[in-house]
């Protein structure tokens, strides 16, 4: 038997330190993982710039980079929201669809291919950003363009 008792602290801690006016005011963008993982292929193509940016920034501040770097993370959080804004304006319905097959799926993306594909169409057709996997080899199929998959519960 233990000889102490247990202690929980169920405090939520927030830092009210507000942060320097010379740091952007940004909103944040306020969605679970099942949207931002659906929409985060075309975040990527749009925001890459800067993305790249802020990579940077915290490599050249050898991981200190928390408050050097909040205005690069700032730009990258504005570019993530007008994309989510912009598929949300063109292309609500397939958007919805893909991201509860996620929410409904454990967030596995093979589960979710019929509903990804008009997603990508429409976004394609309407914002003209295009879904690409990075470091994927040049001369093979991408697996989201596949027809045919090994794991998929239903045909495509």
């Amino acid at each position: 038997m233990a000889a102490r008792e247990p202690r929980f602290n169920q405090a939520v801690l927030i830092d009210t330190t507000p942060l320097p006016d010379s740091i952007p005011k940004v909103k944040e963008i306020g969605a679970s993982s099942a949207p931002l993982l659906s929409a985060s292929f075309f975040i990527g193509a749009r925001c890459r710039p800067f993305n790249d940016d802020y990579m940077k920034c915290k490599t050249d501040a050898n991981g200190r980079g928390e408050i050097e770097c909040m205005k690069e993370g700032r730009k990258v959080t504005r570019c993530a929201a007008s994309v989510l804004h912009d598929v949300n304006k063109h292309c609500l319905e397939e958007f919805r669809k893909h991201w509860e097959c996620l929410d409904d799926r454990n967030q596995q993306l093979w589960h979710c291919r019929g509903p990804e594909r008009s997603l990508n169409k429409c976004v394609f057709d309407n914002l003209k950003l295009e879904k690409t996997i990075p470091g994927a080899p040049a001369n093979v199929e991408p697996i989201h363009l596949r027809r045919k998959m090994i794991f998929a519960d239903k045909g495509l």
